[in-house]
């Protein structure tokens, strides 16, 4: 059995992994930690705790599975490799160098943790197909639709699909001429590392989504576009499901899903 502890018990995503975790033969709930619903019974002898550090150290977690807030993910992590405790984190809004900074951690400790943008199979299958046709076409752009009470934008999926899509192609502006916005932002926002990529992410917020992406590729005559839609929370559980068990067995750094399809 994997003791498992979910961090954020009480959001949306955390309430889907709650489900998933309890309905899994291989996985033990040993906690459930949450800055809001304090007390509230979740399970049997499971109540929400606020204290991610003291619940961790009374309930001893195999793994913690994190869906939390942008603003606090990174000391989160930090408290996980303090206390060698693995970990799957799905919360996004890390920066490069903090991502840099967790798989040294994650190696220094041998404490092995999952850093995944997207859990969805589909939506990594769509981030794999994006950087195939990165090859063979010239400019691309990436529209990013999310439910309006996501906090960081863009996506850690749109900022995961232009790294790979980096991966194999190095400009996406092939031709563009000079541009100028009479509104500012009109062109969405430049991804960019170390001046290659140049790929504009736009990022809408609107309710009635819950997340979707489209990768638009072009070239002279013609164009393809890769899209995904999430109908609901329930699509991410079978990738949580394969972290969790993934993470157990190993101690090394993963940044994204595909790396352990």
């Amino acid at each position: 059995m994997i003791k498992t502890g979910i961090v954020g018990a009480n959001g949306k995503m955390g309430k889907q992994v709650l489900n998933m975790v309890l309905n899994e033969p291989e996985f033990a709930l040993v906690c459930a930690i949450d800055k809001f619903g304090a007390g509230q019974k979740v399970f049997e002898n499971i109540i929400i705790e606020d204290d991610i550090e003291k619940s961790l150290q009374k309930h001893t977690p195999d793994v913690v599975v994190d869906f939390t807030q942008p603003s606090t993910i990174f000391d989160n992590i930090k408290t996980y490799m303090k206390l060698n405790i693995k970990s799957v984190i799905g919360t996004t809004g890390l920066k490069n160098e903090q991502i840099e900074e967790i798989k040294k951690m994650s190696l220094e400790n041998s404490t092995g943790i999952i850093i995944a943008p997207n859990f969805s199979i589909g939506a990594i299958l769509m981030m794999q197909f994006a950087k195939t046709a990165s090859k063979y076409f010239s400019n691309a752009e990436i529209i990013e639709f999310h439910h309006n009470q996501k906090k960081d934008a863009p996506s850690g999926t749109s900022i995961k699909t232009a790294q790979l899509m980096m991966e194999a192609n190095s400009n996406f502006k092939l031709n563009n001429c000079p541009e100028t916005e009479t509104i500012k932002g009109a062109r969405g926002g430049e991804y960019q590392e170390n001046g290659k990529g140049n790929i504009q992410i736009h990022a809408v917020r609107m309710p009635g989504f819950v997340a979707s992406q489209e990768v638009i590729f072009g070239s002279d005559g013609q164009t393809l576009k890769i899209h995904h839609d999430t109908i609901n929370r329930e699509c991410y559980m079978s990738g949580v499901n394969m972290a969790i068990k993934y993470v157990y067995q190993n101690n090394n750094f993963i940044y994204g899903l595909e790396n352990i399809l």
